[in-house]
């Protein structure tokens, strides 16, 4: 089966099977084709096979409308302010992290984790919100089957960022169960995550495959988000390597150093600017005569090999001859 290509808002949903076949329900919902993008196992075969979650576990896209809330939900009150800053993310990059809901009855259905990924999907206007649809009690068979895939599947370094995220919130993993289970190390968990902070501008171009995630963490070093964007339309426009970018964030990053002063010049003896002014004068090129406090030094310029050959035969034409013999 060819590899499918993936973009934003997959999460999770990009480790588990697509929703299988079924007739649309009213309301303007209709069932994702089984060959979408994030199925790991092969043609024919079903959720809960080899490669799959485990069993009552699907990815869909469902109208926000046929959601309702957990009621046994602990969070009462949800901040407007963070509200309105992930609807403005949602609108820019799309929703990385499904909710995971559970059927109530048929077209309808009822939020496990994510309500307020959802109520942010509502403000941002989405018609359609990417669901894990849960048919198992089981939090920790459906934790355990998105690790093992999460192993398996070559996500982009957004999606892989969202899948880490999700884990740790809607599952309780931490940082050190996942990099034992995906064979990752836990500041490579962490670092991935810290993506999720880059500039929605930013993500867009991690996500294309426009920026690697390399370029992606040396621009986490950058304090000032204006400034990461800029840095990442340089990368893109100069073709800057990951190490160019980690010297440039580094060379930013340190305190200007104060403006050396130059040097005195030391006073020039009239007699010894006349010297070098005859000697300048009989070799055709400048010579400058130095004298410092226990001895001096003679500099005569050159332009090239020649020009430096010329001058040693007129310094010394008994060289000259002696080499031509």
């Amino acid at each position: 089966m060819p590899q499918q290509k993936r973009g934003l808002g997959k999460g999770l949903g990009a480790l588990i099977p697509s929703a299988p076949s079924a007739p649309a329900v009213p309301g303007g919902y209709g069932a994702v084709p089984r060959e979408t993008a994030g199925y790991a196992g092969h043609a024919g075969e079903e959720p809960g096979g080899p490669d799959g979650p485990g069993p009552g576990a699907y990815f869909d896209e469902i109208a926000v409308g046929l959601l309702t809330p957990n009621p046994r939900q602990p969070r009462q009150v949800f901040d407007e302010e963070t509200l309105d800053e992930l609807a403005a993310s949602i609108r820019a990059v799309g929703l990385l992290q499904p909710v995971v809901v559970r059927v109530v009855e048929p077209g309808h259905y009822e939020i496990v984790m994510g309500e307020r990924r959802w109520r942010a999907c509502q403000l941002a206007g989405l018609e359609l919100i990417p669901a894990i649809v849960r048919e198992t009690s089981d939090d920790d068979l459906l934790r355990d089957a998105l690790i093992e895939n999460l192993h398996r599947e070559q996500l982009n370094p957004l999606e892989e960022a969202a899948a880490y995220q999700q884990l740790l919130d809607d599952f309780a993993a931490t940082h050190d169960e996942l990099a034992r289970r995906v064979g990752r190390s836990r500041p490579h968990i962490s670092n991935t995550i810290r993506l999720l902070n880059l500039p929605a501008a930013v993500q867009k171009r991690v996500a294309a495959g426009v920026l690697s995630a390399g370029h992606a963490r040396a621009l986490l070093a950058v304090p000032d988000l204006a400034a990461q964007e800029q840095l990442a339309h340089r990368i893109v426009a100069e073709g800057l390597s990951v190490r160019a970018v980690e010297e440039i964030v580094a060379l930013g990053a340190q305190p200007a150093k104060p403006a050396r002063r130059p040097a005195p010049r030391q006073p020039v003896a009239p007699a010894l600017k006349d010297l070098a002014d005859r000697l300048s004068d009989e070799f055709e090129t400048r010579v400058k005569v130095e004298l410092g406090q226990r001895k001096g030094k003679i500099v005569v310029e050159f332009a090239s090999l020649a020009d430096l050959e010329r001058i040693v035969t007129a310094m010394s034409p008994g060289w000259a001859k002696s080499r031509s013999a």
